[in-house]
């Protein structure tokens, strides 16, 4: 597996952040939101960014605000796309079966391969696989999951809610598309097109086809590029928000497209891309 596969692989299935209720932090005078109080007895740090909030327990603070800084850029990356202030709050424990604990899950191996889990209003980073990831995966990851926490993700598919969130993710990652859809090019140019945009099924994350699970998210990522270069990203943006409201099917006839129609003209992009 290459190194940006294995990224990849962990980048799909990981981090969610809280958008925090309280004032905007500051570096010297962090405002600690109620979901991170009275986490531990011992050792907690507490470092604010400009709009972020980290807690870490015995963590270096200097990786604390260097999570901060990705934090807020993340942040205002998704404000550029959505045109809403976020402030981020990450948990930080001192190991992945800390972090399993405070998401009230059965272990270390609940969280195994997780770079973060959701938990409320506050992510917990698992501090073993976050690491693991390179700088790039690192801002595409936090702009992802704020993406989630900043839109919403109830009555949506999954290739919209997940696809739209890599949209946003990648949007200012500087990455190539055959680079960011790796796994999925490579079927291409084996001459395998997906057949249809990905279902709950692709997405589940049972450590048996990994590749699967990373070209699920690159399916889904490439069908709501395709909206935004087609349409417009505003045009993408209203979509999701109206997909929430009325129904996907509905959202889409809105554009002149059925769900047939749209799968239809993906294929086709994902080939034109990939290819």
């Amino acid at each position: 597996m290459s190194g940006w596969v294995s990224q990849r692989v962990a980048v799909v299935s990981i981090v969610l952040l809280a958008v925090a209720s309280a004032g905007a932090p500051t570096p010297d005078s962090p405002i600690l939101p109620q979901e991170a109080r009275h986490l531990w007895s011992d050792g907690a740090v507490v470092v604010g960014g400009a709009r972020s909030v980290v807690v870490g327990h015995h963590a270096p603070s200097g990786e604390l605000r260097e999570l901060a800084r990705r934090a807020d850029a993340a942040g205002r990356r998704v404000s550029d796309v959505l045109g809403r202030p976020v402030r981020p709050l990450i948990v930080v424990p001192g190991s992945a079966a800390e972090a399993a604990g405070l998401a009230g899950l059965d272990g270390a191996g609940e969280v195994d391969g997780l770079a973060a889990v959701a938990d409320g209003g506050r992510v917990i980073v698992v501090p073993e696989f976050f690491a693991k990831l390179n700088s790039t995966g690192k801002d595409v990851v936090l702009t992802h999951e704020l993406t989630h926490v900043v839109a919403g993700t109830d009555r949506l598919p999954v290739w919209l809610y997940e696809g739209f969130a890599d949209y946003v993710g990648y949007r200012d990652s500087g990455l190539p598309v055959r680079t960011a859809a790796a796994e999925l090019a490579a079927e291409v140019r084996s001459g395998r097109l997906p057949g249809e945009l990905p279902g709950p099924a692709a997405f589940a994350a049972d450590g048996r086809d990994p590749l699967r699970l990373a070209r699920a998210y690159q399916e889904a990522w490439l069908a709501c590029r395709f909206l935004a270069d087609r349409f417009g990203e505003g045009t993408l943006v209203r979509l999701y928000r109206e997909a929430r409201s009325v129904g996907v099917d509905q959202a889409l006839a809105a554009l002149g497209l059925s769900a047939a129609t749209l799968t239809a003209r993906w294929r086709d992009y994902v080939r034109d891309q990939l290819a």
